[in-house]
C-alpha cells in the first residue's frame, strides 16, 4: 500500500467505522467513509477510491445490493470490493462473491489479515488497470465478456466502434450492442477453439469478432474489428507508402472526420493525429485535407 491509496469504508456501525479509519490511516491511507448503501452510491459520483471495504449487512440498500449497483456502472465496476461480514455460512459468502466482490473478511476483524488482503487486491487492481491501459494505448479494439456474454470491460477503441454500430449503446448497459450479442455468445459456446472468429454485416459496417486467449478466470477476450476498414487501411498503406497509423488517419480524414473525432476513434491525442497527418501530407505531396481525401478516394476506387 502507498500513501496515495484511497479506501472507502462502508459500515453503518460507528464503532466499526472508527476502528477501520484509525487502522487504515495508521498505514498512511486516505480513508473515505459512508454509512449506507445510498450514501456510498452518491459518494462514488464524486470520488474514485482504489478499493472499497463493504459491510455486507446494512439497513436500506444492503452491501450486497450496493455492490451489484457498483459493478453495473462502468465508471466504478473496476473498483475491488472486499466484504466485511459477521456471518460464516457458505451460502452467504457465495452470495457476496456473486455480486462482484473480490474477497471477504469475517468479523471480528484481524488487522494483519485485513491489511494483507487489501495489499493483494490493490496490487491486482493496479495490474489490471495497467493491462487495460496498455491495450487501449496500443489501439486495440478489445472486449472482455463473462461466460454468459455480459460485458466486463472494453477498451476506448471498442467503445467508439460500438457507438457507431448503435448510437444508443452505453457501457453502462454492461452488454454488447444487440447486433453483435448473439454472435459473441456463439463464440463463447465454441470456447474450445481459441482462434475462432466470425464476420457479420451491420448497418454501413462489416464487423469481425475473434476470440483471444485470456489470462483471468471467468473472462474471455474478443477482438472487434471493422473488416472493410482493415482492407481499406491496407490499400492506403501500400499505395501511399504510409505506416498503418498514418493510413488510419487518412481513411478517417477521407470520411470527413475532424482531428478530435479521429483522436477519439483511434485512442490517441488530437496533437498526435495532426503529426500523423503532417507525414501523410508530406508523403502524398499535398498541402490540404481535401487534396489528401481526393488521393485516398482514388486509391480506394482503383
Amino acid at each position: 500500500m502507498t500513501a496515495s491509496d484511497t479506501i472507502l469504508v462502508v459500515d453503518d456501525n460507528p464503532e466499526s467505522l472508527r476502528f477501520l479509519v484509525d487502522t487504515l490511516e495508521a498505514e498512511g491511507m486516505t480513508v473515505l467513509i459512508a454509512r449506507s448503501g445510498e450514501a456510498t452510491l452518491e459518494l462514488l459520483d464524486h470520488a474514485s477510491p482504489d478499493l472499497i471495504l463493504m459491510d455486507a449487512l446494512m439497513p436500506g440498500i444492503s452491501g450486497l445490493e450496493t455492490t451489484r449497483l457498483i459493478k453495473r456502472n462502468s465508471a466504478t465496476a473496476h473498483t475491488p470490493v472486499i466484504f466485511l461480514t459477521g456471518l460464516n455460512q457458505p451460502d452467504h459468502v457465495v452470495a457476496a462473491l456473486g455480486t462482484g466482490g473480490v474477497d471477504y473478511v469475517r468479523k471480528p476483524i484481524v488487522i494483519a489479515e485485513l491489511l494483507a488482503r487489501i495489499r493483494v487486491h490493490l496490487a491486482n487492481a493496479r495490474l489490471s488497470y495497467r493491462s487495460r491501459l496498455a491495450l487501449g494505448l496500443a489501439g486495440r479494439s478489445l472486449v472482455a465478456l463473462d461466460s454468459k456474454g455480459a460485458l466486463i470491460w472494453c477498451t476506448p477503441q471498442a467503445e467508439s466502434l460500438f457507438a457507431q454500430i448503435d448510437p444508443n449503446w452505453s457501457a453502462d448497459l454492461r452488454a454488447l450492442p444487440q447486433a453483435l450479442a448473439a454472435t459473441a455468445r456463439q463464440l463463447l459456446a465454441e470456447r474450445g477453439y481459441p482462434k475462432a472468429g466470425s464476420r457479420m454485416e451491420v448497418p454501413d459496417l462489416e464487423i469481425e469478432l475473434a476470440v483471444l486467449e485470456a489470462d483471468r478466470s471467468g473472462e474471455t477476450l474478443i477482438r472487434v474489428t471493422q473488416a472493410r476498414e482493415d482492407s481499406k487501411i491496407a490499400i492506403l498503406q501500400k499505395q501511399g507508402n504510409l505506416t498503418r497509423r498514418e493510413a488510419e488517419v487518412l481513411l478517417w480524414v477521407s470520411y470527413g472526420k475532424t482531428n478530435r473525432t479521429i483522436s477519439e476513434i483511434l485512442g490517441i491525442s488530437p496533437r498526435t493525429v495532426n503529426k500523423h497527418l503532417e507525414q501523410v501530407f508530406r508523403k502524398l505531396s499535398v498541402e490540404t485535407r481535401a487534396a489528401a481525401t481526393a488521393i485516398a478516394v482514388r486509391y480506394l476506387s482503383d
